[in-house]
């Protein structure tokens, strides 16, 4: 058991880090709370690429352009893909820019209704379509 443990401990940590990040965007009502859940569990998805992505024995896909030009880079030689790494960065990317998204309109939100707790917000909504008749 602790073998198959050792041989998939990153596994065990990306699933622990997904399991957290989605317990904070289910279990608070509080909006920066569900941004860092979800800047968690999308962590957690970059990690579990990342591990995957990794070859035994393999290095990075460099090659000297003579090599390449004289075609003499062995047939069987081991290498990364670097697809998935690529893949990964751009996700980082976007992430960030979603995370800065996502916290600009929580700030809003704060400015506008004087909370960011979500079962306030649906009160406070609920009464003003009350008083409205809607």
């Amino acid at each position: 058991m602790l073998e198959i443990l050792g041989d998939r401990f990153t596994f065990a940590v990306i699933l622990v880090l997904m399991m957290v990040g989605l317990y904070a965007v289910i279990a608070t009502g509080n909006l920066v709370k569900r941004m860092v859940g979800l800047s968690i569990f999308q962590t957690s998805v970059f990690l579990l690429y990342i591990a995957t992505a990794k070859v035994t024995g393999g290095g990075p896909a460099i090659f000297d352009y003579s090599d390449l030009a004289a075609g003499t880079i062995p047939p069987d030689a081991v290498y990364a893909n670097p697809l998935p790494h690529v893949l990964i960065l751009t996700a980082i990317v976007v992430g960030v820019a979603t995370l800065a998204m996502g916290l600009a309109l929580v700030v809003r939100i704060r400015e506008v209704y004087g909370t960011i707790e979500d079962d306030e917000l649906s009160e406070i909504d609920h009464d003003d379509e009350l008083k409205r008749g809607v």
